[in-house]
């Protein structure tokens, strides 16, 4: 029987994904203990024959005990989390699920907006605690949106966004000039964008390379009033320097998604004002993207059980 463990709390529970496992007659183990480092995965990585990764980290140690193990497959697309390299020497495949859930994020984007654009959960909280306190928002149309990694994701934001009659600058260290030129985006240096966008929208992978992208400098160059909107990974914000933007005024709102520790250790004052928002990693957690990240994962471990190497492995020119 194949054997597979994930640490992904969704894969396998949504749309087909369920019942397509249980045709295969794969078994499935959940490794999502966050008390553990590894979820759990220790414990059944010896029998395992492919392992289906979520945010919990894939090092070397991670491998370690794998004796059948013949694939990694990330359930998502960001695979700062998965060490490459390691899997790599240990002549695994890794695979992503690009695009797959680009428009969830997307969407989820749009919505964190128009929550600070017309001060929504300042509302809801209003009502349901017997007040009636209405404020003056402002409408996204007219406004400038910056995105910060113009991928899959900020692709599919900048088409809502210019649906909604918004303008859209962009940056990108690796810039598809071509698209952007087509779709009427401006491609611009990162302090630039800071200095134009009304609303800043942040689609980069996380690692050391993007470790505080938007801190107190960063902060600095921005629009006065303009709000920030992190999808991204944590370590992307530097949270104390948005807690001090906020209180003097600088950066008008915030909306985090991804943090460095999930959960967050709610201490921060940043958790406490009220121009900031929060979910829960929620980003892709749509019954479509959920669907159709699985669905791609299964197609990639039916690829690696007939011996092909998937067309959306990673390190396939290494192994």
């Amino acid at each position: 029987m194949t054997v597979v463990l994930t640490t992904s709390p969704g894969f396998g529970k949504h749309g087909r994904v369920p019942e397509l496992i249980a045709e295969k007659g794969w078994e499935l183990v959940r490794c999502t203990d966050t008390a553990l480092a590894d979820g759990g995965v220790s414990a059944h990585i010896a029998r395992a024959d492919y392992l289906v990764v979520g945010l919990i980290p894939v090092t070397a140690e991670t491998l370690a005990g794998a004796g059948r193990l013949r694939g990694v497959l990330k359930h998502g697309v960001g695979v700062d989390n998965i060490d490459i390299a390691a899997c790599t020497a240990a002549g695994l495949p890794v695979c992503n699920t690009p695009a797959a859930n680009a428009d969830a994020v997307a969407e989820l984007a749009v919505g964190l907006m128009f929550a600070m654009a017309r001060f929504i959960p300042q509302g809801h909280a209003s009502v349901t605690s017997g007040g009636w306190q209405r404020q003056v928002g402002s409408q996204l149309g007219g406004k400038t949106l910056g995105i910060v990694g113009l991928g899959n994701i900020g692709k599919r934001l900048a088409r809502l966004a210019q649906g909604l009659g918004m303008t859209v600058v962009a940056t990108d260290s690796y810039p598809d000039t071509a698209y952007a030129a087509a779709q009427g985006i401006e491609m611009l240096e990162l302090g630039a964008l800071l200095a134009r966008a009304d609303y800043v929208s942040l689609h980069v992978f996380g690692g050391k390379d993007n470790a505080a992208l938007i801190g107190a400098g960063a902060l600095a160059q921005m629009k006065p009033g303009a709000r920030l909107i992190n999808l991204a990974r944590g370590e992307v914000v530097d949270l104390d320097a948005v807690a001090a933007a906020l209180d003097s005024g600088r950066l008008g709102g915030v909306a985090i998604d991804a943090y460095v520790t999930e959960p967050p250790a709610i201490d921060h004052p940043v958790f406490s004002h009220p121009n900031a928002i929060f979910t829960p990693h929620s980003g892709a957690d749509t019954a479509e993207a959920v669907e159709n990240v699985g669905l791609m994962v299964i197609e990639d471990i039916e690829t690696l059980a007939a011996g092909k190497v998937p067309a959306r492995c990673l390190n396939a020119k290494d192994l």
